[in-house]
């Protein structure tokens, strides 16, 4: 266990430095904000088309593994909602909290990381979660919020979650590099190194982009944010394990990399859509900001616990 947290450490060490830019002034909120937007546009989405155009479809989609991934992320979302109306509080506001109880930072963190951590065979599942995460979750918060404002739903609220996801880089990057693999042609050289290098940028980049935001985030109802990062940390890889192992029979590697990336903090993109509407942003700012610290020994401790599956 400590190997693995000694593994895990750089990692978090390049947050730490990214929050310690932040919060000396040092890096800006607008510098945060373009390197955020380098690293999502550019960087992160080299590495998606790399690695996927180096898969097939066959090798990426697995029924099982997503059934159960849903299913044990829907177990923990329907607690965190079911906790949320025991406090009286609105179901904009449960939608929120729900979506910190399942939505990991996968794509900034989860993917170079266990990419690392577990071995490149990883990125396809840990693609896979992703995939899950913005079609699935992404969709069902803003359907809950603009569904409980209006007071029914719209045909339009779709247009909407479909437009939100053909602009996402990291949906288009996947498509794309499974649309190169699909065809079969082979990459040419000069672009193949063209994505090794700017995709070389995303691993630093995005773990002290995440750093220097959370240098920017101030607390808010801390005993709120710590329950929901007992969700993320603990009850959702837990639940995800149940479904994985003990329900849906998915292999044993994919499974491990399931639950290691059913154990990473909170999102920031949840953060950004609690801002776009108004709801409870600082709660989720807070709750970021404690899994990601908490997430330094978690994740070390659920990478070791999933170790002897692969």
């Amino acid at each position: 266990m400590a190997a693995i947290f000694i593994q895990t450490l750089p990692f978090f060490m390049i947050i730490a430095l990214g929050y310690g830019a932040g919060r000396t002034g040092f890096f800006t909120p607008q510098a945060t904000a373009y390197l955020t937007k380098f690293v999502f546009y550019f960087a992160l989405s080299a590495m998606l088309i790399r690695f996927s155009a180096n898969l097939g479809l066959r090798e990426v989609f697995d029924l099982p593994f997503v059934l159960a991934y849903v299913c044990g992320s829907v177990v923990v979302y329907l607690l965190a909602t079911g906790i949320a109306w025991l406090r009286g509080i609105r179901a904009e506001e449960a939608a929120v909290e729900a979506q910190c109880a399942v939505i990991g930072n996968v794509g900034f963190l989860g993917i170079p990381m266990l990419a690392i951590l577990m071995g490149e065979a990883a990125i396809a599942s840990v693609m896979l979660v992703l995939a899950v995460d913005l079609i699935v979750f992404g969709a069902l918060i803003v359907v809950v919020i603009t569904g409980t404002r209006d007071g029914r739903m719209r045909p339009a609220v779709l247009g909407t979650v479909g437009l939100g996801l053909l602009k996402n880089p990291m949906i288009v990057s996947i498509v794309v590099g499974l649309t190169w693999s699909a065809l079969q042609w082979p990459i040419p050289g000069p672009i193949n190194e063209f994505l090794i290098i700017l995709g070389g940028a995303a691993t630093p980049g995005a773990l002290f982009a995440i750093g220097a935001s959370l240098a920017g985030k101030s607390a808010e109802r801390p005993h709120v944010a710590g329950w929901l990062s007992f969700c993320k940390l603990v009850l959702h890889p837990a639940a995800v394990a149940v479904a994985a192992l003990l329900v849906f029979d998915v292999a044993p590697y994919a499974a491990a990399v399931m639950i290691a990336a059913a154990a990473l903090p909170v999102a920031g993109n949840v953060y950004m859509l609690a801002q776009h509407y108004g709801v409870a942003a600082q709660r989720v700012s807070t709750a970021i900001l404690i899994s990601t610290v908490l997430a330094a020994v978690t994740v070390s401790l659920v990478i070791g616990w999933v170790q002897p599956l692969y």
